[in-house]
């Protein structure tokens, strides 16, 4: 712990199939040329059936395999919703230890509701793509309210105008921002070419500055500690509930609710002080 907290931790998020893995490669390019230090833990689905994951990020990130600089991480998320694997935050702390300048956090292809990334980056990218669907699935989603940089990829392909625009729409409508707050850009880049990609880099400085001079950076990681901090109890505690649910006081509480002599409500705080005594 003492050691960490230096690194710039971006999360880079958006729909499967947008360019997220190649755009990462792209960042750790662009870093290298800086001669910092990067870690890349990217999140993998794990098969509902299978429990197995492809864990394809390696494969799309050969170029730096033989860096000594960069240290990458496949991560099979195991069922665990967000867009991000249950050991991502203890992961992320071993890299930022470790002496990394950067540390880039690529999730699962995410669908609606899935926005975990925002409380554990410094700084969020989302990525959309042309035909990718329209700005309402993104406000459906809730990546607008998480978003500090937005990157249309694949910007050479027809309808990224279209993409752009309608984001602009969809940011003009959303919650007023005063004038000192950060104002998300949007980025157009090709990453499988590295077009693009500098501005992209130019703009996580930027936020990065703003978040410094703000005040925002620490205020942020207080809050994903303490999101940290209530996953952990919270998951102890669901722990030892599940020993009791083997145990014979469920049985007896359930028997008491269908006997009608108590009520659901009263049953559970039976159950949470058996928890936590």
């Amino acid at each position: 712990m003492p050691y960490a907290g230096k690194a710039h931790v971006i999360g880079l998020t958006g729909s499967p199939g947008v360019g997220k893995s190649t755009s990462t490669s792209a960042l750790v390019t662009a870093y290298r040329a800086r001669d910092l230090r990067v870690g890349v833990l990217a999140v993998d689905p794990s098969s509902p059936f299978s429990g197995g994951a492809l864990l394809g990020d390696r494969v799309r990130m050969q170029d730096h395999a033989m860096d000594t600089g960069v240290f990458i991480r496949s991560m099979a998320s195991r069922g665990h919703l967000g867009g991000l694997s249950w050991s991502t935050p203890q992961a992320l702390r071993v890299l930022d230890a470790a002496g990394c300048d950067v540390v880039l956090v690529e999730t699962v292809g995410v669908g609606q509701a899935e926005v975990e990334v925002a409380s554990l980056a410094d700084s969020t990218v989302v990525l959309l793509a042309p035909g990718m669907g329209d700005a309402i699935q993104a406000a459906k989603a809730g990546i607008l309210e998480i978003a500090d940089v937005f990157v249309v990829n694949k910007a050479d392909r027809e309808g990224a105008d279209a993409t752009a625009r309608d984001l602009r729409h969809m940011l003009s409508l959303g919650e007023a921002r005063r004038p000192e707050d950060w104002q998300p850009p949007i980025v157009r880049t090709v990453a499988v070419r590295g077009e693009g990609v500098d501005d992209l880099v130019a703009a996580l400085d930027k936020h990065q500055a703003w978040l410094l001079s703000s005040g925002r950076l620490d205020a942020k990681r207080r809050v994903r500690a303490a999101e940290e901090i209530e996953a952990i109890a919270v998951t102890a505690l669901r722990d030892r509930f599940g020993d009791l649910r083997s145990g014979a006081l469920l049985d007896e509480l359930v028997g008491r609710v269908v006997a009608g002599e108590t009520d659901p409500y009263s049953a559970a705080d039976e159950l949470i002080a058996a928890v936590t005594s």
